[in-house]
């Protein structure tokens, strides 16, 4: 099931980078995971200062 990112963010970016797929980009209110892009790996979760990042 692929991550989704919560109004939480605080569109930091930290998780971007941590996404091995690249599915992971600046949305107009925070950060979007592409769920046809997510192998659902969970790199991005430990990546996010806010734990803005969880399973669906």
């Amino acid at each position: 099931m692929p991550r989704v990112i919560s109004d939480e963010c605080i569109k930091c970016g930290a998780c971007e980078g941590t996404c091995p797929v690249s599915a992971i980009s600046e949305g107009a209110d925070h950060y979007e995971v592409n769920a046809d892009e997510c192998i659902d790996c969970g790199a991005c979760e430990g990546g996010c200062p806010v734990g803005a990042i969880s399973e669906k």
